[in-house]
């Protein structure tokens, strides 16, 4: 196997017009790593938790601040949280230095009444989440009948798929395999190697935190209003493993192993704004309607990817900064208290994650009269086309409740449903000329399916102390292919490359533990 370094190339846009692949894009600036982003967590106070994230009208707890800010209007007396757990994945198979049980620091936040009279107030608010926990073990294996990832590669060459280097639709597998293996010098063709089978293992570790600043406003204890601002600050890291063997061949290589390690880091921020209202003057009732903002990501990605025969490594990396601006975000809640002993909570949410966009920065300049640097970005409208074809809209239901059994002991319960992101034709597709095709160092993606969330805790308050514990059953099911599947024709052929989808799971365990004070 020949060592060959991949060197950055001037990147070029070419169209694409054949290759019938059954699928969607590569990895980096693309369709299934930026959804990473925007899949967030159940997560804040252990009462929040307890009760399925669903107090966007029943209010009063500094979670609420990062869906509806009107719920710091609801506040009485000053107060401050600070929570901390564990997350766990026992069902998955220990994979590289992720642990399947991790401690996790998920919540510290106050909120202050700056002036209370009989009928109104104002409140004001900070908070720290951690609203993406990305710490998770995946592995899949399954027999491959005359397909490979190489023989991928091999197919869009044969098509024309790229004509060189420089076209955005060559990432850097192409580029590994069209360097090292592919190209026979004897015979001066290329070619490809089937493999029987694959095994795949990756872990991913991480977060997305989140910092908001939030303003209340109670008027006459029926309408309320607030406001939030929210930073995000991403830092992701992913180590995969990828091994082929391949059928017994004439050059002797059993097969390929590739190990990629990708980070993803940068910030974006977000506005948040809702109002809570009470329909019946003398009723508990109350009615929270909510809006979020995108939350508009300026981001680096970058890899350090090697293929190995098992004696020879061969090496490719690449960096490249792009922007990602994630769906608006609108909910509507129901909140009723019975005899401050029963609190009742129902949220829907919806997200049209297809009208996620992708940006590519154009580069920028400085100003020296203002001494401000400024940025400039055009959308990724071929990245951005495969978004709608592959996402959809996603529903959110949050059910809880919470019940006094003493006057210092409650008990809760929550239900969440997501439906699922994903089309189910969804899938890469190394076809398009995109920055986000050019930068991939994997052909790997998961159709997830949908969300299933359930939630219990338990609270004990006592004079101005509070401690609340949590615990969250997380499960989604979803298909693992390790490329997409090409299609020679409409019958079957010696040239198709078809992976059959491995079923995969992620299921997660939340301990959470939240200790407040009330001043």
């Amino acid at each position: 196997m020949k060592t060959k370094r991949i060197q950055l190339m001037k990147r070029l846009y070419i169209s694409v017009a054949v290759f019938s692949l059954c699928g969607m894009s590569a990895m980096a600036q693309e369709t299934y790593e930026n959804t990473r982003l925007v899949d967030n967590d159940l997560n804040g106070t252990a009462r929040y938790v307890g009760m399925g994230g669903a107090m966007e009208a029943l209010g009063a707890d500094v979670s609420t601040m990062s869906t509806n800010p009107a719920g710091v209007g609801l506040f009485r007396k000053s107060k401050v949280d600070l929570s901390f757990g564990l997350v766990s994945q026992q069902d998955a198979t220990k994979f590289n230095s992720l642990g399947k049980t991790n401690a996790s620091f998920d919540q510290i936040g106050f909120v202050y009444v700056l002036n209370k009279t009989s009928n109104s107030g104002f409140n004001i608010g900070f908070n720290y989440h951690k609203s993406r926990n990305f710490d998770q073990i995946l592995g899949a294996a399954n027999t491959l009948n005359n397909a490979s990832q190489n023989k991928l590669t091999y197919q869009k060459y044969r098509n024309k798929v790229f004509t060189d280097k420089k076209s955005m639709t060559y990432n850097q597998i192409d580029g590994l395999y069209m360097d090292n293996l592919l190209y026979n010098k004897n015979a001066g063709k290329y070619y490809n190697y089937p493999a029987t089978g694959y095994l795949y293992n990756e872990e991913n570790m991480g977060y997305i935190g989140e910092y908001d600043v939030s303003l209340s406003g109670n008027i006459n204890n029926r309408i309320y209003l607030g406001m939030t601002i929210g930073l995000h600050d991403v830092h992701y890291r992913n180590h995969s493993e990828y091994t082929e063997n391949f059928v017994a061949n004439a050059d002797k290589i059993p097969g390929l192993t590739l190990n990629d390690n990708r980070e993803i880091t940068g910030t974006g921020y977000d506005v948040k704004f809702g109002a809570i209202f009470r329909p019946f003057d003398a009723n508990a009732f109350r009615v929270g309607v909510y809006m979020n903002t995108p939350t508009w990501y300026d981001l680096t990605t970058s890899n350090y990817s090697t293929m190995t025969d098992g004696t020879t490594s061969v090496p490719t990396h690449e960096s490249y900064d792009f922007r990602v601006d994630t769906p608006w975000k609108f909910g509507l809640s129901l909140g009723h208290t019975i005899n401050n002993v029963v609190a009742l909570g129902a949220t829907y949410e919806y997200a049209d994650y297809s009208a996620m966009g992708t940006r590519i920065k154009d580069g920028g300049y400085y100003d020296n009269w203002y001494g401000t640097y400024y940025e400039s970005s055009h959308k990724d409208k071929a990245m951005n086309a495969h978004t709608q074809e592959t996402l959809k809209g996603v529903h959110t239901l949050k059910l809880g409740a919470e019940f006094k059994v003493m006057p210092e002991w409650s008990v809760r319960l929550g239900y969440n449903y997501l439906s699922a992101m994903f089309n189910e034709n969804g899938a890469k597709n190394g076809t398009i000329a995109s920055p986000g095709s050019y930068y991939a160092s994997s052909t790997s993606f998961v159709n997830w399916k949908a969300t299933n969330r359930i939630t219990c805790g338990v609270g004990y308050a006592h004079k101005n102390f509070n401690v609340d514990l949590a615990y969250q059953y997380s499960a989604q099911n979803g298909e693992y292919f390790p490329f997409a599947n090409y299609y020679e024709g409409k019958t079957p052929s010696n040239e198709d490359n078809i992976a059959t989808a491995t079923k995969v799971s992620n299921k997660r365990h939340q301990l959470l533990l939240t200790l407040g004070y009330r001043f």
